[in-house]
């Protein structure tokens, strides 16, 4: 079986990302990256399930700069055969991306696509989707489990108190949400494995870029609390500044 991973750099969730001088971008010096945390769920199912269908090959693809052959060598240390780096930068374009994407994919073999619901930095829920879309592929988001028969995909996926079961035929694109697996780490061998995979570079070509920042504002200073009073004395400050000040009455 062979698949595609869709695959995103991304800063640390634990870096702290301040506005730049233009005030239209991030400062980003000195920032680690590392493999989006839901793509992470999308190499491990694209594993498991070329290692049970017993052959095929695994590619991940990822588009970005220099920061992405450090997080497709951290995929191809988890297993992945090859990896792709289509560079350059959409800012934050959805669309663009996509494009790039499908422009660069559109040469490979496969049956399945993967990638995650979401990017942690951006958070657009779009650019898997938009993939599907412009290869004319059904697709499915938020996907907490998935299995193969006769054929087909069979995906649950949650919605707002439960869940429901969508059928795809392959190929398809499936992006996936925490809870659908268990990702595996990296073992010393397939570290080591990693640096001898390839990784082969492509230009990205993202058609219109349509989408910019106009202004990037660091997050507001937490404001201090008040102390309204003590025990049931308090309630009718607390109701007068809920209703008044905060507006949730």
């Amino acid at each position: 079986m062979n698949i595609l991973l869709l695959l995103k750099a991304v800063a640390d969730s634990e870096a702290s990302i301040k506005p730049s001088m233009d005030g239209k971008s991030v400062h980003l010096d000195g920032v680690t990256f590392v493999l989006n945390p839901f793509d992470e769920f999308a190499v491990e199912e694209a594993l498991k399930l070329r290692d049970a269908a017993g052959s095929g090959e695994v590619v991940a693809v990822s588009v970005g700069g220099d920061d992405v052959p450090k997080v497709l060598r951290t995929a191809l240390a988890m297993g992945v055969d090859r990896g792709i780096h289509v560079k350059g930068d959409a800012g934050f374009d959805a669309l663009a991306t996509a494009r790039a994407l499908a422009n660069a994919i559109k040469g490979q073999t496969y049956d399945l696509i993967l990638c995650g619901k979401s990017a942690i930095d951006h958070d657009n829920h779009g650019v898997g989707m938009m993939v599907a879309e412009l290869l004319d592929l059904p697709s499915v988001s938020v996907v907490v489990k998935l299995e193969q028969r006769d054929g087909k995909l069979y995906a649950e996926r949650e919605v707002e108190g439960g869940l429901v079961v969508v059928e795809l035929p392959l190929p398809c694109v499936v992006a996936a949400q925490k809870g659908l697996n268990e990702p595996r780490y990296a073992s010393l061998k397939g570290i080591m494995a990693a640096k001898k995979k390839p990784i082969d570079e492509v230009a990205a070509d993202f058609g219109t870029i349509q989408v910019e920042a106009l202004q990037v504002l660091p997050k507001p200073d937490r404001q201090p609390g008040q102390i309204l009073g003590h025990g049931v004395d308090a309630i009718p400050a607390l109701i007068q500044k809920l209703r008044e000040e905060a507006k949730v009455l």
